[in-house]
C-alpha cells in the first residue's frame, strides 16, 4: 500500500498512515509483526495514540433472519504521545501475539472465505480516525491442520466456512464469536448425516475440537443435530494416528455413542450449547499425517468460489475506507493489549 489516505476527520492536510504487515500468514496465538509508517501533514501534530485493531466479518442470527457486521476482537496500542513534524516520515515497529482463538483464513494456502483485517487508528489533537486497513491471513496450527487433513483423507470435502456471533456452551471460549468449518460427509456417512461442522477453540495448552453433525431422519424419526467435543494437546501432533483418531470421533458422533455428546441447539444469538460439559478422547498411536496440498485443500477454492472470496474481501475493505463508519461498534467485544 502507499500513502493514499489522508485522515479525513483530522482535516485537510492531516497526517497519512500506512501499515505494512510482515509477509506470510500468522498462526493463532502467534506473533503479528510489521511497521506503521506515518507521514506528517501540513503542520506539526502530537500523536496521542496509535492503535491497531483486529477485525472480523461475523454473522449474527436473529428471530427475523441473519445479518453481518464487523467485530473488533483485539486491540494493541503501538505507541503514543510523540510529536510528528510537518511532512516528517516516521515509522513505528510493532510485534504482538494475536488471540489463540483467531479464526483460520486459509488451508495449504487456499482461501477459506473468512474475512479478517488489521485497522490502524491514529488519534491526534483529540480527534480520531480509523484509517489504514489491511487483510490478515491466518494459517492453522499443526494440530488444527492435522485434524482437517485427516477429514480430507477420510473422504470429507470442504463445504464452507463462516464466523458466528455467540458462544459454544460448556467451553473455555474467549472471543465473542466462533468459526464453523462445514464439511460434506464422506460417502460412507452420507446416508447418516448431511454435513459435519468443525469448530476449533485453541488455547496455550491445546485445542478443543467441537463437532456437530446434522443427522438425517428416518421413516419413523426426524433429523436432529448431535454435538460432542474432544481435546487435543499441541504436543500430541506427532504421537497420533489422526486418520484413526478422527474416524473414531465421527463414528461416536454419528452413532450417538459419544460419552460426552448431547443435543445441540442455537439460541437467538446463534451460539451452540449442549447438555454435558465434559471432554473426551486421548492421543492415539502412530505418526502424524504429513502436511501437503491433499485432502480438504483440493475442494477449498476453485473457479467461482475463488472469485466470490476476492469480491467479499474487496467489498469489506473498500466499504470501510469509503464510508469511514465504525460498523463494528454494534458487535464490539474484543480485548485490548496495551
Amino acid at each position: 500500500m502507499v500513502f493514499k489516505r489522508l485522515l479525513g476527520s483530522l482535516g485537510v492536510g492531516g497526517p497519512a498512515v500506512d501499515t505494512v504487515l510482515d509477509p506470510g500468514a500468522v498462526t493463532p496465538g502467534g506473533v503479528l509483526g510489521g511497521q506503521v509508517h506515518l507521514r506528517g501533514g501540513d503542520a506539526d501534530f502530537t500523536v496521542e495514540h496509535l492503535t491497531l485493531e483486529l477485525l472480523a466479518r461475523v454473522e449474527a442470527e436473529h428471530d427475523d433472519g441473519e445479518s453481518e457486521g464487523a467485530v473488533v476482537f483485539h486491540r494493541h496500542v503501538v505507541g503514543g504521545n510523540f510529536r510528528l513534524a510537518a511532512h516528517e516520515r516516521y515509522s513505528v515497529p510493532f510485534s504482538f501475539p494475536v488471540p489463540w482463538e483467531t479464526p483460520i483464513t486459509e488451508l495449504y494456502g487456499q482461501d477459506l472465505g473468512i474475512v479478517l483485517g488489521v485497522r490502524t487508528e491514529l488519534a491526534v489533537a483529540g480527534a480520531r480516525d480509523k484509517g489504514d486497513l489491511d487483510p490478515l491471513a491466518v494459517r492453522p496450527l499443526p494440530a488444527q491442520e492435522a485434524v482437517l487433513e485427516a477429514f480430507g483423507q477420510l473422504g470429507f470435502g470442504f463445504g464452507s466456512a463462516d464466523l458466528e456471533l455467540g458462544r459454544v456452551g460448556g467451553t473455555g471460549q474467549q472471543l465473542p464469536f466462533y468459526q464453523e468449518i462445514e464439511l460434506v460427509p464422506a460417502p460412507r456417512y452420507a446416508h447418516r448425516v448431511s454435513e459435519v461442522e468443525v469448530t476449533f477453540l485453541a488455547g496455550p495448552a491445546g485445542i478443543e475440537v467441537v463437532l456437530e453433525a446434522d443427522k438425517r431422519g428416518g421413516p419413523l424419526s426426524e433429523g436432529r443435530d448431535e454435538l460432542t467435543r474432544f481435546t487435543v494437546g499441541h504436543h500430541d501432533v506427532d504421537r497420533v494416528d489422526w486418520n484413526a483418531e478422527v474416524d473414531g470421533w465421527i463414528r461416536q458422533l454419528v452413532e450417538h455413542r459419544a460419552p460426552y455428546g448431547g443435543h445441540a441447539h442455537k439460541d437467538e444469538y446463534g451460539h451452540h450449547d449442549d447438555h454435558d460439559h465434559g471432554h473426551g478422547s486421548g492421543p492415539g498411536t502412530g505418526t502424524a499425517i504429513a502436511a501437503g496440498a491433499a485432502g480438504l485443500a483440493v475442494g477449498v477454492v476453485g473457479g467461482m468460489v475463488a472469485a466470490e472470496v476476492v469480491d467479499e474481501i474487496g467489498d469489506f475493505f473498500e466499504g470501510e475506507d469509503e464510508e469511514g463508519e465504525e460498523e463494528e461498534d454494534e458487535y464490539d467485544g474484543g480485548d485490548e493489549d496495551e
